[in-house]
């Protein structure tokens, strides 16, 4: 079944719908066509051409082929037009309508005469679960289409889970080496360097003082090179363990840019800002594109990067979703984290939705963060 749909699929929609265009041409013509006059046959032409257009006029097109189910009880080319109705709408009033206009048509008799009422009644319910039929099968392939977006975003959505969770797992592990290093080895070095130093200046004998100075040196040295290890570790984790440069605000377009999100990215700050402020920036607006992404689905976003008096900020704001949002399993860490971060840098951090249904964070680092 798999492997069929699969080829249905490579056959391209051109050649779909000229074969069904062939089709409905051909049925209307096995109903003798010819007993009709000129005006009919062309308001029969034209309902079958417009079956070419029915994905991007779907309405317009099912509004053309109505003519044909007046000459003809069941005609293919309306059932053609409400199926692909029913598969682009999710308007359930108009599809109803629909399948009712075209109930009527098909049990009107043409030309217009007295006809039998009960044999009409009939002939109209007949024409409701014939109509109805394309409008089922309609509404079935596009609950398939959306859950198969859904399971798509779901795995994402994991996906992305999972490695938010290594890198957090990597930063915890690299916070405590951190640690370790400078609570513990710092510490130990640097009564290495005091001890060689005192020795260097108590010491009467030459080789025992060169032999301090070179200790003293060789120690100032380790911890100058631990002090930038220490730095390092307590960066956030990557996708590897290696030391990469952390992100800064030169990077921030093409986060933007791949956030999976609508995003737009306006303003500008000074180039002086400091490192780690950069950084705290940069992590905001990562950790709000992220929650746009997997709980406002379909909303757009704008991150606007300021600066006001002797501080400078960002604030990422996004719009209602369009859609409804997954349930997904998440730490609820991410906004405690960032507040965290930008306590160190003696900032502040505002997170809530927004009076239009969105959803708003900003924050703000003073000029003079380091």
């Amino acid at each position: 079944m798999s492997r069929a749909r699969a080829v249905w699929q490579r056959v391209p929609t051109p050649v779909i719908d000229l074969v069904l265009v062939a089709v409905a041409a051909v049925d209307v013509r096995v109903v003798s066509m010819w007993e009709h006059t000129r005006l009919e046959v062309a308001l029969a032409v034209v309902g079958c051409a417009a079956l070419a257009f029915r994905r991007r006029f779907p309405l317009g097109v099912f509004l053309l082929t109505l003519p044909i189910a007046l000459m003809q009880d069941v005609a293919v080319a309306v059932l053609a037009a409400l199926f692909t109705l029913a598969a682009h709408s999710r308007d359930r009033r108009l599809l109803a309508v629909c399948v009712a206009l075209a109930a009527v048509a098909s049990s009107t008799p043409w030309p217009l005469a007295e006809a039998d009422r009960s044999m009409t009644l009939i002939f109209f319910v007949y024409g409701l679960a014939t109509a109805a039929a394309p409008v089922l099968f309609g509404q079935l392939l596009q609950a398939q289409r959306d859950l198969a977006r859904r399971l798509t975003e779901i795995e994402e959505a994991r996906e992305h889970e999972r490695t938010l969770h290594a890198q957090a797992v990597l930063a915890r592990e690299r916070a405590q080496l951190a640690r370790e290093m400078h609570d513990v080895v710092s510490h130990q070095v640097s009564l290495i360097a005091v001890r060689a130093g005192a020795l260097q200046v108590a010491t009467k004998d030459a080789d025992a003082k060169e032999a301090a100075r070179t200790i003293r040196s060789l120690s100032v040295t380790t911890l100058d090179e631990l002090r930038t290890m220490v730095t390092l570790l307590r960066a956030s984790g990557g996708h590897t363990t290696e030391l990469t440069p952390q992100p800064t605000l030169a990077d921030l377009r093409k986060l933007v840019e791949s956030s999976g999100t609508n995003a737009q990215l306006t303003g500008e700050l000074p180039p002086a800002v400091g490192t780690p402020a950069q950084r705290a920036l940069y992590r905001t607006v990562q950790e709000a594109l992220t929650n746009v992404r997997k709980h406002a689905p379909g909303a757009t976003a704008s991150v606007e990067l300021w600066q006001d008096g002797d501080g400078i900020g960002v604030t990422v704001t996004n719009t209602p979703p369009t859609r409804p949002s997954l349930s997904l399993p998440g730490s609820q860490h991410g906004l405690v984290g960032l507040r965290e971060r930008a306590d160190i840098l003696h900032g502040t951090l505002d997170a809530g939705p927004t009076a239009e249904g969105g959803y708003r964070v900003r924050v703000r680092i003073p000029v003079s963060a380091d």
